[in-house]
């Protein structure tokens, strides 16, 4: 059967629409907070969509998962050396950029990538190896991210009590 160009956009669209909302819960978890969800899921999709069709992939979820994961990586890398370059020239010892107090302040401390990690397997209820097909690595690797968050929140909330 040949497709035509418009039963192609139909299936991009339903295909979309099918993936859209697990994939803007995932953009708002692995996202930076000063990153709109939607904004990192539509620049995921616009980054996917320059080289081939969604319909195309063979793991389109996935894939999106894997280039959102990449693209927080990057926002976090380019603030971390504004704050840097800031940091040379603020003399005064407030924080750069907002403070939100949350029970989820010591998520967001955690790399995009451990966030995701820990979404998929605590949220989403994936197991470790489809963890790691999503994000492209090894289930070892998925598994051993989550542990290192887990440990990183824990050493937070036990320096948390004894301090309070």
């Amino acid at each position: 059967m040949v497709r035509t160009p418009a039963s192609q956009l139909d299936e991009e669209s339903r295909l979309f629409a099918e993936l859209y909302p697990p994939l803007r819960r995932f953009a708002a978890v692995v996202g930076p907070i000063e990153m709109d969800p939607d904004d990192l899921l539509q620049e995921a999709v616009a980054r996917v969509l320059r080289r081939r069709r969604l319909t195309d992939l063979d793991e389109p979820g996935a894939y999106l998962r894997k280039t959102m994961v990449n693209l927080a990586s990057n926002q976090r890398r380019s603030q971390a050396r504004e704050r840097r370059a800031l940091g040379r020239f603020i003399a005064s010892a407030e924080p750069v950029g907002d403070v939100y107090p949350s029970d989820l302040n010591e998520l967001l401390g955690l790399p995009p990538r451990e966030r995701a990690v820990l979404y998929l397997s605590e949220v989403e209820g994936y197991r470790y190896a489809e963890i790691g097909s999503l994000l492209g690595c090894s289930e070892a690797a998925a598994r051993k991210r989550a542990m290192k968050a887990r440990r990183h929140l824990y050493a937070q909330v036990i320096a948390e009590v004894t301090d309070g």
